[in-house]
């Protein structure tokens, strides 16, 4: 197993973000984002996992304590989270069975916490499956996915998502406006502090300078940035 490396250890405040990138993606899709963590103090791990090859909660028991682990490691005060898409619901997962006392703040960019239509709609083609393998499966709308069996949040969240979409026949599958992958409605989630819509379409919010400004203020205020109407 390649544990993920430590960018910016000298954190004097501490302060530790880990990074998860979403289904059938990799940690190089969140290095912009991370660069931008790093500039504003924080250390940053950037946690790479086989998002198609194992499970939600085999991902979550594997591959989340090595990161808290090498945060400790390094004194944190407080672990911030900071996920893509499927990367939130390992996270929900691993928050729903562990107690982390440092917990700090968490960011989710564009997740599934209902589900996705999608799933529902091509979870039993043979390309999507080979696709997204045994996680990909666990991403459905109804009531025995997994992102509906773990419940609320309980801790502090906010969510981002986007209302453009590049991949107009998946949009064509789910209701209401959404990203190309997962429709506003189902970003939401009971518990969260703040949420916010971006223009954004799901495969590049990670990369989005609005999406990584909105981040870094969650992550040091507690609350996104609204413009004023004065």
């Amino acid at each position: 197993m390649v544990l993920p490396s430590l960018c910016n250890a000298d954190v004097v405040s501490r302060e530790f973000v880990v990074l998860l990138h979403g289904l059938a993606r990799s940690k190089s899709t969140m290095a912009k984002l991370g660069r931008s963590l790093s500039e504003s103090g924080y250390g940053v791990l950037n946690l790479g996992y086989p998002s198609r090859v194992l499970t939600i909660e085999e991902i979550s028991e594997r591959y989340v304590p090595k990161a808290i682990k090498i945060c400790r490691q390094n004194n944190a005060k407080k672990i911030h989270f900071v996920t893509h898409s499927m990367g939130g619901i390992i996270v929900r997962y691993y928050l729903k069975h562990h107690y982390m006392p440092e917990l700090g703040r968490v960011v989710m960019l564009s997740p599934p916490n209902k589900g996705s239509e999608v799933v529902d709609k091509l979870k039993n083609n043979f390309l999507f499956k080979w696709l997204n393998g045994p996680a990909g499966q666990q991403l459905g709308t109804n009531s025995n996915s997994l992102p509906r069996q773990i419940g609320n949040v309980n801790f502090y969240l906010g969510v981002i998502t986007g209302d453009r979409s590049i991949n107009f026949l998946l949009s064509i599958i789910i209701p209401g406006p959404d990203d190309g992958k997962v429709s506003i409605e189902s970003a939401k989630i009971e518990g969260m502090k703040d949420f916010i819509i971006i223009h954004s379409s799901h495969p590049f919010i990670m990369k989005n300078k609005n999406a990584i400004m909105q981040t870094i203020a969650f992550i040091k205020n507690g609350k996104f940035i609204r413009k004023s109407n004065n």
